[in-house]
C-alpha cells in the first residue's frame, strides 16, 4: 500500500470538505478548510476505466472558461475528481513563502478543468473532436475521431522526469541492460565471515560455543 492511500485512510476529513489540488493532509489544504467552514459540495460523476478517452501528453482545447479556445498539453490527470491539468493554461496567481513582513513569492498556479470542459484535438486539422474506442483488424484497441475517423493515437509513455523510455538511448556512462541483469552472486549456507575466511583460505579450528534458544 502506498504511503498516500495510508495517510488518506487514517486522515479525518471534516463535513463539508472540498477537494483541491494539495492533499487533505498538507497545510495548504488544512488552511483552505478550516474548522466550521462549510463550502459548497462538488459532485463528481463516476466514470468506468474504459471511458478515459483523455492522458497525460495529450494536445486538447478548452471549451468553457476564460482561455475557452486555446490549445494546450494535458500534463496532469486526476481521475478522482475527473480533472485534467493543462501546462500553462487556466491559471491563477499566489503568493508562496508568505511569512511576517515577508509577502513572498508571486507565482501563477495551473488549476485544473472538468473533463467535459476540455475537448481533444484532432491532429489531422488542429481542431476539437470528440472520440470513440474502436478496434483495428489486428485487434488493437484505438481512439477514432467521430469527426474525421481518423486514428487519434495515445501518447507515449513519459516519465516525471521527461524521460521516454522508448526513445532512451544508453550513454557511455550508461550500464546496458545485459550487465545489470548479469547474475554474478551465488548464494551459499554461510555466514559473511565463513564466506571471507573460505575465499582468504583461513582454515579455523575453534568453534564457537553451543547456545540454546526455546
Amino acid at each position: 500500500m502506498r504511503l498516500g492511500s495510508v495517510l488518506a485512510a487514517a486522515t479525518k476529513l471534516p463535513r463539508g470538505y472540498r477537494y483541491g489540488m494539495s492533499r487533505p493532509w498538507t497545510v495548504t489544504a488544512q488552511k483552505m478548510n478550516p474548522p466550521g467552514r462549510q463550502r459548497k459540495k462538488v459532485f463528481v460523476e463516476p466514470l468506468a476505466q474504459d471511458e478515459w478517452k483523455i492522458f497525460r501528453g495529450d494536445t486538447v482545447e478548452i471549451l468553457k472558461g476564460k482561455d475557452a479556445g486555446k490549445q494546450g498539453k494535458v500534463n496532469q490527470v486526476i481521475r478522482a475528481r475527473n480533472w485534467v491539468v493543462l501546462e500553462g493554461l487556466n491559471t491563477h496567481y499566489r503568493y508562496v513563502g508568505k511569512s511576517g513582513d515577508h509577502w513572498g513569492t508571486y507565482i501563477a498556479s495551473e488549476a485544473p478543468l472538468l473533463l467535459h470542459d476540455v475537448a481533444l484535438v484532432d491532429p489531422s486539422d488542429r481542431k476539437p473532436t470528440t472520440v470513440d474506442w474502436r478496434y483495428t483488424e489486428e485487434g488493437e484497441k484505438v481512439r477514432v475521431s467521430t469527426r474525421s475517423g481518423r486514428i487519434i493515437p495515445k501518447p507515449v509513455f513519459q516519465r516525471r522526469d521527461g524521460i521516454v523510455p522508448e526513445q532512451w538511448k544508453d550513454g557511455p556512462k550508461d550500464t546496458s541492460a545485459e550487465d545489470a541483469l548479469e547474475k554474478t552472486f551465488t548464494p551459499v549456507l554461510k555466514t559473511f565471515e565463513e564466506d571471507v575466511m573460505e575465499k582468504m583460505g583461513i582454515n579455523e579450528s575453534s568453534r564457537s560455543r553451543k547456545s540454546y534458544w526455546y
